[in-house]
């Protein structure tokens, strides 16, 4: 081949119709518009990943976990919908009630932020809270003091208001290993279909006392694990609370587990988590056990 056979050669053209090849600019948004709208549907009928950002649920969940939400327990509404994209109303697709125990992500009555909180009241049911203690329609709820929690000190931790355990410090102490650790009094609860699980309460607050209160049909009550650290339904929506019952409408999907925790020593660089990973708390249930003597639902 001669050179000028090789010149004409590089300067054939690239398409039958004598043109550069060009990109369908249409078809690559339309397929990327196709993909995040399987997104967000994914997120918004099926499961969705949720971060733990506050104390409110300690011991059962701590700051920095992430966890999955699964949307269908209790039929899709307004509030399954990720990043609130639908107005509010009453509606819900294929409707259920959630169990007592059940961790639950409700939406502030009023604010369009979602929270994380326990079931311990359904529809009908009165609630009433005496020095900590839950009563359910007259009878208080079985609950015992069990062996003193440790709860790692992680001082880089951060909330809303600055380092997350600041309230917990009159409780640090220095383990055998050297390491500091909250040492807290724990409780573990019991709901009448079994349902068991721990809590902390360590010191006297407005909340440790309220009601009674009836459950409006349509609704469920809930509180944080972290009984002095919750804002939910003891407190006022005015309060950043919720206000007491919850419109089943509100709730947006049931937390089911862990997928992995960071202690808050890194950054936000996916690359520097693996230093900051809680190894022992990756895939752990966040569905309560059933205690002995109670029998599960078919």
């Amino acid at each position: 081949m001669t050179s000028t056979d090789t010149k004409q050669a590089s300067t054939a053209p690239a398409s039958k119709d004598g043109g550069e090849d060009k990109i369908n600019w249409f078809a690559e948004m339309r397929g990327l518009a196709l993909m995040l709208l399987a997104v967000l549907a994914f997120h918004s009928l099926v499961a969705k990943p949720f971060y733990i950002p506050s104390t409110s649920m300690m011991p059962t969940m701590w700051v920095g976990d992430r966890l999955v939400v699964s949307k269908y327990p209790y039929g899709w509404s307004w509030a399954s919908a990720s990043f609130h994209l639908l107005p509010r109303g009453e509606w819900r697709i294929m409707p259920d009630t959630p169990e007592y125990g059940d961790i639950v992500i409700p939406v502030h009555p009023v604010r369009d932020e979602d929270y994380i909180k326990r079931v311990v009241a359904l529809p009908g049911d009165t609630i009433e809270v005496a020095e900590g203690q839950i009563i359910l329609n007259g009878t208080p709820i079985k609950r015992e003091q069990v062996p003193d929690i440790r709860i790692p000190f992680e001082p880089e931790l951060t909330c809303e208001a600055g380092p997350c355990l600041n309230n917990f410090e009159p409780y640090r102490v220095t383990g055998e290993d050297g390491r500091d650790y909250f040492k807290m009094e724990a409780y573990r609860e019991t709901l009448p279909n079994g349902a068991t699980y721990l809590t902390i309460d360590h010191r006297q607050q407005r909340l440790d006392n309220f009601g009674p209160y009836t459950v409006p049909a349509g609704n469920v009550f809930v509180m944080g694990d972290n009984r002095d650290e919750s804002a939910d339904s003891r407190a006022a929506a005015e309060a950043r609370g919720l206000g007491g019952g919850i419109p089943l409408e509100n709730i947006g999907g049931r937390a089911e587990f862990i997928t992995f925790s960071l202690d808050g020593s890194t950054t936000w660089n996916p690359a520097s988590w693996f230093s900051s990973l809680r190894p022992d708390r990756a895939w752990s249930t966040l569905r309560p056990p059933i205690a002995d003597g109670y029998e599960t639902e078919e």
